[in-house]
Formats: C-alpha cells, sequence, structure tokens
C-alpha cells in the first residue's frame, strides 16, 4: 500500500514539474508586431531590440510588420491576442496620438494596453527636396508662403509625430500646404527622395540611409543633436516652442500577467544599461530610456493630452 501511495505521489508531482516546466515563461518563439513598413523608425529600433530579448529569455523573437492607418491595424490585431506575452507590441508615439485624432477607434490606448518598456525618444528631422530652394528653416518658410497650397509633405501616416509636426509648422508659420500619408517612414522618405512631394519630418534612424539624397534643414528637439550638432533645431530657426519627438516602446494586451510584464521590462531596461546597446540607440540619434511600466504609464497618459491639444487645435482629421 506503501508503494502504491508512494508511486500515485511521484506521478502526481512529476505531472506537477511538467506543468511548471511548460508554463515558464517563453516556452516558444515571441511574435514583436511592429504597425510600420520595414525601414521606418519603429522597424528599425524593434529590430534592434528583438535580439536582446531572444538573447535573454533563450527563445527567438520575430518582427512581424502589420503596417497601416498608423499603426491602428497593428494595435487592433493585438488586443485580439492571447495576453499570455508571446504576442507584444512594439509601439511608436502614434498610440497617443490616435486617441484623439480618430474619433471611432477600435480599441482604447489606455485600458487595452499594459505599458511595458519605453526604451528610446528621438526627434524629427525637417527635410526638404534638394529642388526646394531653400537651405534654412528661414528661406523655407518664404518658399512656403510664396506657394500657399501648391506644396506637399510626406508623413509614415495619418497621427504619426511626422504627421503632427507638419501641422504644428502650419500652425506656427500660417502656411497652407498638403498633408500626404503613407505607409511608413520608408516610403515616405522614398517619396520625398523621388521629388513625388516637397517637404518630410522624420526621425533621425530612419533618415539616416538617405540623408545624402535629401537636405536637413532642422531638427525639432529642444537641443541639438549629438549625432548631428550642425543641425539647428526650429526653435533657433525662429520658432519658439516648436518641439515634437517619438517614443519607442513595448506595449501587451490587457490582461497579461505581471510576472510577464515585470520580465519583459527587467530585459529592455537591462539592455538600455549596457554600454554597447546604449551606444547603438545613440549612434541611430535616439536617446536611450531605461524606466518601469509606471513610468511608460504615465507617459503614454501625458502624450495624450499633449497631441490631444493639437489635434484640436490644427483641426486636422485622419
Amino acid at each position: 500500500m506503501n508503494k502504491l501511495i508512494a508511486g500515485a505521489l511521484g506521478v502526481i508531482l512529476g505531472c506537477s514539474g511538467a506543468a511548471f516546466a511548460q508554463d515558464k515563461y517563453p516556452s516558444k518563439p515571441i511574435r514583436m508586431i511592429v504597425g510600420y513598413a520595414p525601414g521606418g523608425g519603429s522597424d528599425i529600433m524593434g529590430r534592434l531590440m528583438a535580439p536582446q530579448i531572444t538573447a535573454a529569455l533563450g527563445q527567438q523573437v520575430i518582427v512581424e510588420n502589420r503596417a497601416g492607418q498608423a499603426q491602428n491595424i497593428a494595435a487592433e490585431f493585438i488586443i485580439r491576442q492571447p495576453a499570455d506575452g508571446y504576442t507584444i507590441f512594439l509601439s511608436s508615439a502614434a498610440l497617443g496620438v490616435n486617441a484623439s485624432l480618430y474619433p471611432k477607434l477600435n480599441y482604447d490606448p489606455v485600458k487595452d494596453f499594459i505599458p511595458v518598456a519605453v526604451f528610446a525618444s528621438s526627434a524629427n528631422l525637417l527635410l526638404v527636396h534638394p529642388s526646394v530652394p531653400a537651405k534654412t528653416v528661414k528661406e523655407f518658410i518664404a518658399v512656403v508662403k510664396k506657394n500657399p497650397g501648391k506644396m506637399n509633405y510626406s508623413s509614415s501616416g495619418s497621427g504619426s509625430t511626422q504627421h503632427l509636426s507638419g501641422e504644428m509648422l502650419k500652425l506656427f508659420i500660417k502656411g497652407d500646404f498638403t498633408h500626404i500619408p503613407y505607409k511608413g517612414t520608408g516610403p515616405s522618405l522614398t517619396a520625398l527622395a523621388s521629388g513625388e512631394v516637397e517637404f518630410s519630418f522624420s526621425n533621425i534612424p530612419a533618415a539616416q540611409p538617405m540623408i545624402n539624397r535629401l537636405r536637413v534643414l532642422g531638427i525639432t528637439s529642444q537641443k541639438r543633436s549629438s549625432l548631428m550638432p550642425e543641425v539647428p533645431t526650429l526653435i533657433e530657426a525662429g520658432l519658439p516652442g516648436f518641439v515634437t519627438q517619438t517614443w519607442y516602446g513595448i506595449l501587451v494586451p490587457r490582461g497579461t500577467p505581471q510576472a510577464i510584464v515585470t520580465t519583459l521590462n527587467s530585459v529592455a531596461v537591462k539592455a538600455v544599461q549596457r554600454e554597447d546597446f546604449r551606444n547603438r540607440i545613440l549612434q541611430m540619434g535616439s536617446d536611450p530610456i531605461a524606466e518601469s511600466p509606471e513610468y511608460f504609464r504615465k507617459m503614454l497618459a501625458e502624450e495624450i493630452e499633449r497631441w490631444g491639444k493639437v489635434v484640436r487645435a490644427s483641426g486636422i482629421k485622419p
């Protein structure tokens, strides 16, 4: 009888151990969903972070691009996935913009996601096609005002910080030009380089490969970038208060266990704290961030409020 009991206990304990092993996170590959086309800032940053998670957790992180509608398509896809940590969202600042820009979103940027870790931020460059007769922001503004309604600018999509930067410029200089949205920063910059549009805003990581084909007039940060110190801020160029930036962070669907959120945040923070990874972010013209999920949650709430004011003031529509 004792042997039977011992045997039964052994089976039970063995099964429990197997169940525990199966429940250990992660036990299979993780999908990282990016809401923009390959070649843009979100895609670049996602592919920079994915190997860090792979190395730390021992499971491959597969980057999957689901572009369209300023990452709304990706966001809607994410909230339909199981809240088990195997589908994570590499988001940009568009998540904060869309809350005000789209009156009928199929998701709630605050309630449907759990912020895990924001790990980088980047200002936008003001770029023009070489055919535009302007080498400074002041000269560019003069060209815009001499050609009301005739100039177009591209962005990575409606609701992106590139789009909002253009609308802010319109408000600041009382200009008249048209927004042409594309499905990602890569296609947007390709359109600019080919002359389909006259100007654009782009984050530094995405713009770097095409800098030689374009003309950089200014940057939307508070201070000049250490990577491009020769480029003046738009504040210096005579537009006080003109500051916009995008951020890159990881979120998961609502209901994801706290233990998984903590694990992913720890991996991201430790990656950013390593000198080699920090330097890679800096070399791309972005600022590294190593903070808690709570920091990210508060930042997202502030972003929603800040961009909401811009959307309402400009009256822009998606």
